[in-house]
């Protein structure tokens, strides 16, 4: 029996082409098999017993074009490792009893390997034994992914996964050496590397072609009907009509009544007959609200073309005919660059006029840009444009303020730097490059002193005290305090007894400047005191009480400024670092701060807690002038490159407003110290009176109105005007200019 049941696994292993050998060994992939024909084309095995199927489930698997792959083991009987050793011959021997078959005419090798398991089906029990199926069931095999097992057999022993250590580079090779590695796959059950067979791959093939699986099934036989076409006797059923198919329906009587019912009373319309026409509608025009596309808010009708112009014409004028070099021109430009996209051409008659050839070119373009052209709706403000513009008044609402030229004041022969008005107006002094300084009357334009000084005068400036008349004259590295004896005797008198009433200490103090009193003769042209630093003098300026004077120096270094007491001959160097060339410096008129203004910034300083309090940035190039507001919380600067910066000091540390109106550069700027004016003298030859109201109220900002453009002096070395200066107490501007002349304008 031992024997007969090994004799029957070895027929049942070798009748089993498409599955390898189990044993503990790897055993060689058997060779192809030839194709063997289908199911339908095989005889039947003979039934002797009378049984529906003499099949077992291992041999259906053989008829099935892919059979059941079966997986291995640690846990097998010793008698399936036995018949895993006795079937070792399995391929070969397969090969030969299929030879021997096809030699003696047999029917089909698979009708053969039917008989021989249909002889020994209850022998054995070989589909238990040998297919070791895996019965873990509609449990997903991602839950095994971290365990070394991948179900359970039918003995409820682990189906252990097979051990995968090959790399990318193992693979890679087995993919170049392993002709059958592209037939190779991997059964997911059992984790095993499945060989496809040729049938199982010529199935696969024609499934991915979309074929049958059968390859002997004909989609295309014949249709059998199951009624006949042809008119029979006999009917199919002959049962009698019942009664109701001849007597009128109630319910169908009920429905036409409430019809016509509906029909009279105009509930129901009779349907129109349908159009047949095609409707058309312009897809970009400017639709109406009960258009198809007016309904549609976000909708964008493509822009318009431009309609053709007199270059576009079969005969243009001559004007737009374009000569050679145009032409020359025209062709090296870029496409994108050119202005006609084609060259106007001049024909006899419209019949000469040959085929566009950028015609089809430019339809496609116009059809990208109707449907590719991204358009996107902006939603206009309906604002008028007089609104944009700020409500300034009118300047005649803004008198007084100087309108024309009045006085020209006459006498220099050489560009006038400086000039300077006395505190009450009467008297006006001047300084020119001439080497003299001149004392005029307002009122007349008369000369009434002239003071030479033997240099160049680089600024001039009237003590701003009423009980005091000095003027501080800048002449090369000195500064002169004149005394210019006008006006009252006793201001003039009680001038000279305030410098004459000074005592010289015992042991003089160093200072970076010394104080030399004049000589008799120097006395007698009106010099009194003379304060000489040692380098060039660039400007000179009194503080408000008319015991201080500050002067700039054309140095380097900390000592670009110093500070000098009249009342005690004494003089100091307020700064410790420089910040760069000094250009201008100012008092505040009501706080002890001294304004500096360097090339790019200007600086706040406290004089009495000797700090740096705020840092105005100009937002220019270089700054040339400087003045302050007499309330002392507005400054202004001109710079040379064309612009006047106002500051609010309790607004920001950038400007409020920069105003462009001169086209050169800016040389002096000046406040009025009652009316709310104040102007610039440029280069251009011009002097701008511009009306700027402060007010009061913080919440308010300042009112800034250009109200007249002043003309009249003649540029002279490309120089205009070099400093403005106004009246104390009229609307009155002064100027003075290259031209060596001084204008009055009222």
């Amino acid at each position: 029996m031992a024997g007969a049941r090994g004799a029957g696994r070895a027929a049942a292993t070798a009748a089993r082409p498409g599955k390898p050998p189990r044993g503990p060994e790897p055993e060689p992939e058997p060779e192809p098999e030839p194709e063997e024909p289908s199911l339908a084309c095989a005889p039947a095995p003979s039934l002797q017993d009378g049984s529906d199927s003499g099949l077992s489930e291992s041999e259906e698997s053989v008829f099935s074009g892919l059979e059941d792959s079966g997986s291995d083991s640690s846990e097998d009987d010793p008698a399936e490792r036995e018949d895993g050793v006795s079937s070792d011959e399995g391929p070969s021997g397969m090969e030969k009893t299929t030879g021997q078959q096809v030699q003696a005419g047999s029917p089909s090798p698979r009708t053969e390997v039917a008989r021989v398991q249909g002889c020994e089906e209850y022998a054995e029990d070989s589909s238990d034994e040998e297919d070791i199926r895996n019965t873990v069931g509609n449990v997903p095999l991602e839950w095994y992914a971290d365990f070394p097992h991948v179900g359970y057999d039918l003995d409820g022993r682990r189906i252990y996964k097979p051990l995968r250590t090959r790399d990318e580079l193992d693979q890679f090779l087995d993919k170049m050496d392993n002709p059958d590695y592209w037939r190779t796959v991997q059964d997911r059950m059992t984790g095993h590397d499945v060989r496809l067979t040729d049938e199982q791959v010529a199935l696969v093939r024609r499934l991915q072609r979309g074929q049958f699986g059968d390859g002997s099934f004909n989609p295309y036989e014949p249709a059998v009907d199951f009624f006949s076409g042809d008119l029979m006797i006999h009917p199919v059923t002959n049962r009698p009509a019942d009664k109701r198919s001849f007597i009128p329906s109630l319910v169908e009587k009920e429905k036409v009544s409430r019809m016509v019912h509906a029909i009279k009373m105009g509930w129901i319309q009779p349907h129109r007959p349908r159009d047949r026409t095609p409707s058309f509608y312009d897809l970009w025009a400017q639709e109406d609200p009960d258009a198809v596309l007016g309904r549609h808010k976000m909708h964008v009708p493509a822009p318009k073309l431009a309609l053709p112009g007199h270059a576009e014409s079969y005969n243009p004028p001559p004007e737009y005919l374009p000569s050679e070099e145009e032409r020359l021109a025209w062709q090296q430009q870029e496409p994108g660059e050119r202005k006609l996209h084609f060259l106007p051409h001049k024909f006899p008659s419209l019949r000469a006029v040959p085929a566009y050839g950028r015609f089809i070119q430019e339809r496609f373009e116009r059809c990208l840009d109707l449907y590719l052209c991204p358009r996107q709706r902006k939603m206009r403000v309906n604002v008028d444009p007089e609104d944009l513009i700020p409500k300034l008044p009118r300047p005649r609402d803004l008198q007084p303020f100087p309108t024309c030229q009045a006085l020209v004041y006459r006498g220099h022969s050489d560009l006038v730097r400086c000039l300077s008005v006395s505190p009450d107006g009467q008297w006006l002094a001047s300084g020119s490059d001439d080497g003299s300084v001149r004392l005029w009357e307002v009122a007349t334009a008369r000369c009434m002193r002239t003071v030479p000084v033997g240099g160049v005068v680089r600024s001039v400036a009237w003590n701003p005290c009423p009980t005091v008349s000095l003027v501080a004259v800048a002449v090369e590295d000195s500064v002169l305090l004149l005394n210019p004896a006008l006006g009252d005797r006793l201001v003039v008198s009680g001038t000279d007894q305030l410098l004459s009433a000074f005592i010289p200490p015992e042991e003089p103090a160093v200072q970076p400047a010394r104080w030399l009193e004049a000589s008799e003769d120097e006395r007698q042209a009106g010099l009194r005191l003379r304060i000489c630093h040692g380098k060039p003098v660039t400007q000179v300026t009194w503080h408000g009480r008319g015991d201080y004077l500050a002067v700039v120096l054309a140095t380097a270094g900390h000592t670009q400024v110093l500070i000098h007491q009249l009342s005690r001959h004494r003089s100091q160097s307020p700064f410790r670092r420089s910040h760069g060339q000094v250009q201008r410096v100012a008092f505040h008129p009501l706080r002890p701060f001294l304004l500096v203004a360097s090339q790019r910034s200007i600086r706040l300083y406290h004089l009495l807690r000797q700090e740096l309090t705020k840092k105005l940035r100009p937002n220019c190039k270089w700054v040339s002038s400087l003045a302050v507001h007499p309330a002392g919380d507005n400054v202004i600067c001109g710079s040379y490159d064309s612009k006047l910066v106002w500051f609010d000091l309790d607004l920001s540390c950038e400007p409020y407003r920069v105003l462009r109106h001169h086209k050169k550069a800016l040389r002096a700027v000046a406040f009025h110290t009652r009316y709310p004016l104040f102007a610039s003298g440029s280069d251009d030859g011009s002097i701008i009176v511009c009306h700027g109201m402060v007010y009061n109220d913080l919440l308010q900002n300042p009112l800034l109105v250009p109200v007249k453009v002043l003309r009249g002096h003649v540029l002279t070395r490309d120089l205009g005007v070099l400093d403005v200066a106004f009246h104390p107490t009229q609307p009155w501007v002064f100027s003075s200019g290259a031209d060596g002349t001084v204008r009055l304008f009222t």
